[in-house]
């Protein structure tokens, strides 16, 4: 039967789609990808591979094949896990860092997957400790090893961290409802947006880097500074509220105050205000072995083709 290794480069190839983008989960080049799975049709006897003017995808029989794999990796990865939580003695601790948005809500459904199956197992639960930062304050918490694990909102991550996608969070413009953007119909462009003082996040903030990001990116060459920085998204939305200006936040922080009227949105025209989800740790391809790398799949699992497998528990 062919190594581990070689089927988890299999499956990432069928969840990534091509050859690029397992080498990039992988933390491998392209060629080196190639190569060993070449190396694994020899083993096999079989084509996997196909090669098209559009890139290179797996077989009938590569993708049939790679979904056995990942059956084999899911039993792999459950006996890995329990046989680690024989060896341990007393309660696993995790340590977790998650920006504002995520943290609020996100993660605790998480933890609440992560806890059920663990229970499930008959492993004692994992201790967590959950500290809320914003998205530069989890990186530097990653980085120094003070938690094992961050979940951070800013498009542009640190070269010097693993990451992998969990997920992606839309933006929205929003302002009160007596805002004359309130009664509007038509868009609000990027450059009106650009030079206009909204209520905004502290600097190192996700949601303010994601925004800075995506207006310079559709051409905004300069930005209005903030007419009040506020360090929590439930701050911004009261000050939004209440009338101080516009200000732009995540969908899942505003659903309420949409709901119950008391925020109105604004579209941007032709920009989608979208950033990534990451997850960030420390050292090797995969979060560390554990409840790190089953919060990381739990977290993964709703997104096709993210850096992480999604092996947690059935």
């Amino acid at each position: 039967m062919p190594a581990l290794t070689a089927l988890e480069m299999l499956v990432a190839v069928h969840q990534g789609g091509s050859l690029s983008a397992a080498g990039k989960q992988l933390g491998l080049s392209q060629q080196a990808v190639s190569s060993r799975m070449r190396s694994l049709e020899s083993q096999i006897g079989a084509d996997l591979l196909a090669r098209t003017p559009r890139g290179t995808t797996l077989t009938e029989k590569g993708t049939l094949i790679a979904g056995w794999a990942e059956q084999i990796l899911a039993a792999a990865e459950r006996l890995d896990r329990g046989i680690a939580s024989i060896r341990s003695e007393g309660v696993r601790e995790l340590k977790v860092a998650a920006s504002q948005t995520m943290a609020e809500h996100l993660v605790p459904r998480w933890l609440v997957v992560l806890r059920r199956e663990q229970e499930s197992l008959g492993i004692i639960p994992t201790v967590v400790e959950l500290k809320v930062a914003n998205s530069q304050d989890t990186v530097s918490l990653v980085r120094s090893g003070q938690v094992d694990l961050g979940f951070v909102e800013s498009p542009q991550l640190p070269s010097d961290l693993k990451t992998a996608a969990v997920g992606a969070d839309d933006l929205l413009l929003v302002v009160a409802p007596r805002h004359p953007w309130a009664r509007r119909r038509r868009p609000v462009t990027v450059s009106e947006l650009a030079a206009t003082a909204l209520v905004a996040r502290e600097q190192g903030s996700g949601t303010r880097d994601a925004l800075e990001f995506l207006l310079r990116q559709a051409g905004a060459t300069t930005l209005r500074d903030p007419i009040v920085e506020l360090s929590t998204a439930a701050a911004v939305r009261s000050s939004i509220a209440a009338g101080t200006a516009p200000g732009v936040l995540s969908a899942l922080a505003v659903r309420d105050d949409l709901a119950l009227h008391r925020l109105v949105e604004v579209k941007v025209e032709g920009l989608l205000l979208r950033r990534p989800l990451n997850v960030i740790w420390r050292t090797g391809n995969i979060p560390p072995q554990g409840p790190a790398r089953d919060l990381a799949a739990i977290a993964a699992r709703a997104v096709p083709g993210s850096g992480v497998e999604a092996q947690a528990c059935d």
